[in-house]
Order: C-alpha cells, then sequence, then structure tokens
C-alpha cells in the first residue's frame, strides 16, 4: 500500500495534467453552448482505460523496484542484476552506479591490501619483540635481588602488552584458533593468579582464592587472557588492600579489589575502545584497550562481562560463564 502511495504521488502532475484538461475542454464547450455530453463520454472513456492501465504500469514499477531491493551492497555482481532500461534516466543512473562499483572495489582491494600489508608487519613485530624479552628473562632468573624482582615485574607488564597487540591483531582477524571444550576453571584461574604472584608479594597485596571447583565450556587461552587483564587491572589500581577471586551461582566468576574503583559516570563506558575514564587519564598510562578487549572475547565466546564498582572502596568484575552454548570439539 505505501509502494502505491508513492506511485500515485509520483505521477500527480500527469494526473492532475489530465483533469485539468478535461476541465478546459468541458468549460470550453459549456461556453459555446456545446452539448456537454460530448466531452463527459470521451471522458469517461479515458478514466477507463487509464484506469486499466495503471494497475499493469504499477506492477512494472513493483517489479523494478523489488529487483533493485534486492540489490543490498555495491558488489562485483551488481552490474548484471539491474532492471531493463526503460528511459534516459536510467541509463544514466546505471552508468553512475557502475562507476561507484568500480570504485568501491578499488578502495575496498586498496584498503584490504594496507590492512593485510600492517596485519603481518605488527604479527612479525609481535614474535620478533618476544626473542629479546624472553633472553632478559633468563638473564633476571639467574639473581634474586629487590631489583630483579622489580625489574621481573615491569618485564611481565612488556609482555602483557606484546600480548595484548597479538590479541587485538587476532580478533580482528577472519580465522580464529578457538578450541571450545569443558575446563577446569580453577586450573584457567590458578595459571593467571600464577603470573602475578611477584608483582602480589613485591605490592604486599592480599590474595584471597576461593576454590571454584567447576566445569566450563569455554577456550582456554582466550578466556587466561580476560583473567590476566582483569587481574592486571585490580593490580593497577590497588594501592593497598587486597583482590578477591570467588565464583557466585550459575558459574559467575568474580574478581573484586579493594582499590581506588571507577566513577558512576565512567562505568558505562569502561567496555569501549579507547575509553580510559577518570583513572585512566590521571594515570596518564592507561590505553583504554585492555576491558575493551575483553569485552570482545566474552562476546565471542558467549560469555557477559560487567563491573560495579564503588569510588575509594573499590570494583568488581564478573564473568558470567553460564551463557556459553557452545559446541564441544
Amino acid at each position: 500500500m505505501k509502494l502505491f502511495v508513492k506511485y500515485i504521488k509520483q505521477r500527480w502532475r500527469g494526473i492532475a495534467a489530465g483533469i485539468a484538461f478535461c476541465v478546459i475542454f468541458t468549460v470550453s464547450f459549456g461556453l459555446y453552448h456545446l452539448p456537454i455530453e460530448a466531452v463527459l463520454y470521451p471522458t469517461a472513456l479515458c478514466i477507463l482505460f487509464g484506469l486499466i492501465l495503471m494497475p499493469l504500469n504499477f506492477r512494472c514499477v513493483k517489479h523494478k523496484h523489488e529487483i533493485l531491493n534486492s540489490i543490498c551492497s555495491l558488489t562485483d555482481t551488481i552490474t548484471g542484476t539491474f532492471p531493463q532500461v526503460d528511459s534516459i534516466e536510467d541509463e544514466d543512473y546505471q552508468k553512475i552506479i557502475r562507476l561507484i562499483s568500480k570504485e568501491h572495489n578499488d578502495f575496498r582491494t586498496n584498503t584490504s591490501s594496507r590492512y593485510s600489508d600492517m596485519i603481518n608487519y605488527y604479527t612479525v613485530w609481535v614474535h620478533q619483540i618476544k626473542t629479546p624479552i624472553a633472553s632478559m628473562r633468563l638473564h633476571l632468573q639467574n639473581e634474586d635481588t629487590s631489583l630483579s624482582r622489580k625489574l621481573s615485574t615491569d618485564l611481565f607488564r612488556v609482555e602483557q602488552y606484546v600480548e595484548m597487540v597479538l590479541t587485538f591483531l587476532r580478533l580482528n582477524s577472519e580465522s580464529t584458533d578457538y578450541v571450545i571444550k569443558k575446563y577446569d576453571l580453577d586450573y584457567i584461574v590458578k595459571q593467571a593468579v600464577k603470573k602475578f604472584a611477584g608483582e602480589f608479594i613485591i605490592r604486599k597485596l592480599h590474595l584471597v582464592y576461593e576454590p571454584l571447583n567447576t566445569m566450563v565450556i569455554t577456550d582456554e587461552k582466550w578466556l587466561s587472557f580476560v583473567i590476566e587483564q582483569v587481574l592486571s587491572k585490580a593490580l593497577k589500581y590497588t594501592p593497598t588492600g587486597s583482590t578477591t577471586i570467588m565464583l557466585k551461582p550459575d558459574k559467575k566468576l568474580c574478581i573484586c579489589d579493594t582499590g581506588i574503583g571507577i566513577a558512576v559516570e565512567d562505568l558505562p563506558r569502561i567496555f569501549k575502545n579507547g575509553f580510559t575514564g577518570y583513572n585512566g587519564r590521571s594515570d596518564k598510562k592507561a590505553s583504554g584497550i585492555g576491558l575493551y578487549l575483553c569485552k570482545r572475547i566474552c562476546t565471542n565466546l558467549v560469555h557477559t562481562i560487567k563491573a560495579e564498582s564503588t569510588v575509594d572502596k573499590g570494583t568488581t568484575i564478573t564473568i558470567d560463564l553460564s551463557q556459553a552454548k557452545l559446541e564441544v570439539e
């Protein structure tokens, strides 16, 4: 019905002109005292003929409209699906669309090529930078001083940033390496906590860990990255106090800290790319990408992640693992 209304509106000038001609002829015959029936009869025939032709013409218009609507995007096959040209304007429009399609495809090809080059470069860079990092870690393992422990902690931070780059590249890749199956959640969490053991000791922060005793369907590597990022944030913004890891009903993994917290106005945006919030801006070193990656990964794994916080009292990050409706490999 909407299409028919548009069809009538598009042709209102022609309809109005036909009515105007009929009125002119009727008035002219009346002024010359000629029989009005001589005008009314052919007018009625023209209206009847028009009413017969209108549905046929509307059917052609509707068919063309449906074909054009089916072309949802500019692709290489678009020029082969055009409806038949009925007017000079149709031919001109098709020429314009073919030109736009060609430019679009050229732009997409060039952009894809540049993006692939960038991905390849950073992928190689990540793997190359891991070599000197591993070498430095081996050297530091031969010493056991406060300085070496501090350097080891800083080096671990560097490793995290490098892993963050690699994770960002993999997330935007068309291929994934997910291995979805049942895992012991305690094993995944303990492996992540173990990496931060040195920092807990150096900063004298208390870790409260309650055995989770549950199995979850997820990907070990990607979930580990999420947990490590959350722990990293908890340690970064907790000068004193503790970090608690526990499991709530329905497989909700909670990581709580007693840190500086997150401002109420910042909470809705902390999972957005590049958002640092008040704490991040005061820290001057926050990238605003860690929690964004966590959100992306959890979405891909069919998990959910949310944050609750009170300024100067702490933050709780909850990862809901109960919604994983994925097939086990």
